[in-house]
């Protein structure tokens, strides 16, 4: 039996899926924004930083020593070296004997002030538990049932409360006392005294715990793409499109 002569015509293959042109520049204007938006942002801030140290530093630097009386610019970066070996200075200066018994006596004048005498205690200790690199506060990261049952937050580890407040807290178990830093600005957050048992420590670094909260556990730790992987689920959701206008495509009509 012949075909009829208004039997449709077969359909010609599916083509080959491309990018059209608007597809194009929209993904190398991406590509271009995630390369640059980094190093933008981190020379931003590292200028930022630099300006702000000189400005500081500036108005303390006579005349005669400052590059700009010499040069017809200003040389960016000139009050953070002056403050770089200044603080070397001093702690050159603290360490021996004379600096040791000024720092004493600076230290016996403040404790005098009710009001200065708890800032500046506070933040002696917050600077040395933090720099002097012997301390164990905030070198460890947990998980704790935070705000409600069954929902965990990434905390700071710090130390164990002092007598008085391990006393003042109920059961007879120990706390640690915990910081849970806010996100996307881990700089702010909540800080409470938890028991031991209810952390659960991970193994991760600082570092690792202040990105994933800066960027809202988007950047997952230690899950750097794999080329393979990524181009076997491009592949596989390839076919699955071209398998899905295919079901959408009409059938051609059956000629007895």
């Amino acid at each position: 039996m012949t075909p009829r002569d208004d039997a449709p015509a077969p359909l010609d293959p599916l083509p080959e899926p491309h990018t059209g042109l608007m597809g194009r520049f929209r993904n190398y204007f991406l590509t271009g924004l995630v390369v640059t938006g980094p190093i933008a942002i981190t020379l931003y801030l590292v200028w930022w930083f630099v300006t702000w140290v000189d400005g500081v530093v500036r108005p303390f630097v006579p005349l005669a020593y400052r590059p700009e009386t010499y040069l017809p610019y200003v040389i960016p970066g000139w009050g953070l070296v002056v403050a770089f070996f200044t603080l070397t200075l001093v702690g050159f200066l603290a360490a021996n004997l004379i600096g040791r018994t000024l720092v004493d006596v600076g230290e016996t004048f403040l404790g005098r002030i009710p009001a200065v005498r708890a800032i500046y205690r506070g933040l002696k200790q917050v600077f040395e538990t933090l720099f002097s690199g012997k301390g164990s506060s905030f070198r460890k990261v947990g998980l704790v049932e935070f705000p409600s049952p069954g929902m965990w937050s990434i905390v700071l580890i710090s130390q164990s409360p002092n007598e008085e407040v391990a006393r003042s807290l109920p059961g007879q178990e120990e706390h640690v006392s915990v910081f849970l830093p806010c996100s996307p600005n881990p700089t702010t957050g909540f800080f409470f005294y938890v028991p031991k048992s209810k952390i659960v420590e991970v193994d991760m670094s600082t570092e690792d715990a202040a990105t994933l909260i800066m960027s809202a556990g988007v950047v997952q730790p230690g899950s750097a793409p794999d080329p393979k992987k990524a181009a076997a689920l491009a592949g596989m959701a390839n076919a699955a499109r071209i398998a899905n206008a295919s079901a959408l495509r009409p059938e051609p009509a059956k000629v007895e």
